[in-house]
């Protein structure tokens, strides 16, 4: 699981996300599998590429490629860093042409390592940046394997939030409903595709928070982000369900001007510094 969030204003693009990686193993006692939770809260996810100042990106859903020997997105960066190193220097590169370098660099990872039969969820990407040149942002989502093609969200002079992941808290916060409602209720009231879909376009109509996404400054860009993986993971300690988002929260922006900068992040101590 996890939580990541990516938020386009008009002063500049907010990345977050929190630090916890899930994994479930199964063990047989007497003739009954028991599933056994663990969970650890010092992961990575948001990603910042050297040589590209003013990009960054967050990763969500599957923790690590590979069965045998996993690896975590994080990990992948420094073999990413020397394909674009390689192919023409560390030259600032356009939001659309990274994020395809970065899709096509994990869907090989992903072919390499992991089973063809693999049914889980994907490993997803939010990636945040700016042109050289251009007033305003692009953000884009990657889904490894099932979506490998970058697409742009908020397009132009459209602001607004996007999250991934454990999202259900979020989703009654700032949408109003759970997204799995309009299933629940079209299989309760045997509803017809069309009208399931127009129901859930009313619902969203009329129960998203009235937040002016466009009016927001860049501080309360990086409130909102804070607030909804904070939010999170408060809930959690109450609810019989996945823990999976916890540990520290990770924030960064990125200006037209000032490119990528770090907001607060989790670093690595040693004992008398805990």
């Amino acid at each position: 699981m996890s939580l990541g969030v990516i938020f386009k204003g008009a002063e500049g693009i907010v990345l977050a996300a929190d630090s916890r990686v899930t994994l479930q193993a199964s063990r047989n006692q007497e003739g009954l599998t028991q599933i056994i939770p663990a969970h650890y809260d010092n992961a990575t996810k948001l990603l910042q590429i050297n040589g590209q100042t003013h990009v960054g990106v967050v990763t969500y859903g599957l923790g690590a490629l590979g069965v045998a020997e996993p690896r975590t997105a994080y990990s992948f960066l420094p073999e990413f860093e020397a394909e674009l190193s390689n192919d023409g220097g560390e030259t600032r590169r356009p939001v659309d042409e990274f994020a395809e370098r970065l899709s096509k660099f994990f869907q090989a990872q992903w072919q390499a390592l992991m089973p063809p039969d693999f049914n889980g969820p994907d490993m997803a990407f939010m990636i945040g940046g700016y042109n050289e040149g251009e007033p305003y942002g692009k953000v884009y989502e990657v889904f490894i394997p099932s979506r490998p093609e970058p697409s742009e969200r908020h397009p132009g002079a459209e602001f607004g939030i996007l999250w991934g992941g454990q999202r259900e808290y979020v989703d009654r916060i700032i949408r109003g409903f759970d997204e799995r409602l309009p299933a629940q209720i079209q299989q309760a009231l045997n509803l017809p595709d069309a009208q399931t879909a127009q129901l859930a376009d009313q619902l969203r109509r009329a129960a998203q928070l009235p937040i002016p996404f466009q009016f927001l400054p860049l501080q309360d860009c990086v409130d909102l982000a804070i607030f909804m993986i904070r939010m999170t993971i408060s809930l959690q300690h109450w609810v019989v369900d996945i823990r999976g988002v916890g540990g520290d929260i990770n924030v960064a922006i990125v200006t037209r001007t000032g490119g990528y900068q770090s907001i607060q992040s989790q670093k690595i101590t040693g004992e008398a510094s805990r």
